[in-house]
């Protein structure tokens, strides 16, 4: 497997056994992406709570949720009418509508994370000023994270197209396990990790500040911060292993792959403080992205008979999202009742 231009693109060439990825963009459409990440993080790293640690408020979150939505759009809007003036506008419009089916497939599966987030920070007891710093620094990660394992499989699809079947059987398991577990509540106590953690990194018993490592006598203490760290980074890996298989049964395009994940990834911290204090008002939302995660599956597994089209893909998630929060406000959950 190589890479070549072909028309000012990029083109991944298949081999004996595997199948051609092309891809939209070219070699500065990659370099002004990344450099708008770069400025965005800077941007987001100083009027996003600055260097002084602060609660974010439900208005403070909102406002940037929405900055990072129409962010998204209007790049998606620029990338529509790019490829209108330089391809035509059927691929114009099926490249915009993978990128959206992208974002919204990464975005919605990322609100799950979330309330693994709220569980991991209620366990440590970590105050909410100090939570954005630990986001920031999973926010970093994650970016990095994606990058490798959108390359890595794009690099096994354009290799072994059948791998996608197996990514289909592991979504359709991953949903309906997630069917039958969504009210089940995951405990820290007994998790492994935190056991050998416990056992081989010296932790001071307090959160000293936003600080992850002190040194008390001459010694390096990790703080109870960095263990936080560690166990959002791991969550956010077995995110990930979801998301990415997901979102390769709706486009091969590794720039519109890239794009529509980073483009989400940088609103999880807004997002993050947007429902941790709404995790029980969605408690149908579960159950929306497994029947999604279901969806998807199967619609790799039935991709050699019949390829669902973009455009019901979209509406068929979009459709499942806004019943499952209809749901959620329609019925009241039945725990936390008076007894």
């Amino acid at each position: 497997m190589f890479t070549i231009l072909k028309n000012n693109s990029l083109v991944i060439n298949k081999n004996i056994v595997g199948h051609e990825v092309h891809t939209i963009a070219t070699w500065w459409m990659w370099v002004g992406f990344l450099l708008f990440i770069l400025i965005m993080i800077a941007i987001d790293m100083f009027l996003l709570g600055g260097k002084k640690a602060h609660h974010v408020s439900t208005k403070e979150a909102l406002g940037w949720c929405i900055t990072w939505i129409c962010l998204a759009l209007l790049f998606n809007l620029l990338l529509w009418w790019y490829l209108w003036e330089t391809k035509d506008a059927a691929v114009a419009y099926q490249r915009g509508l993978e990128f959206l089916t992208g974002y919204l497939i990464e975005k919605s599966l990322s609100v799950d994370n979330m309330f693994v987030f709220v569980m991991i920070f209620k366990y440590f007891a970590v105050p909410a000023k100090y939570q954005r710093r630990v986001l920031l620094f999973g926010v970093l990660s994650a970016i990095v994270l994606r990058f490798i394992m959108i390359i890595t499989g794009v690099w096994l699809v354009a290799k072994f197209y059948w791998i996608l079947y197996l990514f289909g059987a592991f979504l359709v398991f991953t949903g309906i396990k997630m069917l039958f577990m969504a009210d089940d509540e995951p405990s820290i106590d007994k998790n492994p990790l935190l056991i050998w953690l416990q056992k081989h990194i010296r932790t001071t018993k307090e959160i000293q500040g936003e600080k992850f490592f002190i040194r008390q006598k001459n010694l390096l203490y990790a703080t109870p911060l960095f263990i936080v760290l560690i166990f959002i980074e791991i969550s956010d890996i077995i995110f990930a292993v979801d998301s990415i298989p997901a979102i390769f049964a709706i486009v091969d395009d590794p720039f519109i792959i890239f794009t529509s994940n980073i483009f989400a990834i940088l609103g999880l911290r807004a997002l993050y403080f947007l429902v941790a204090n709404m995790t029980e008002k969605f408690h149908f939302l579960k159950y929306g992205l497994s029947v999604i995660l279901v969806f998807i599956g199967c619609k790799m597994l039935i991709a050699y008979w019949y390829k669902i089209p973009i455009g019901i893909s979209l509406t068929v998630i979009a459709s499942v999202l806004a019943f499952s929060v209809v749901l959620s406000i329609i019925y009241k959950p039945i725990s936390h009742h008076k007894k």
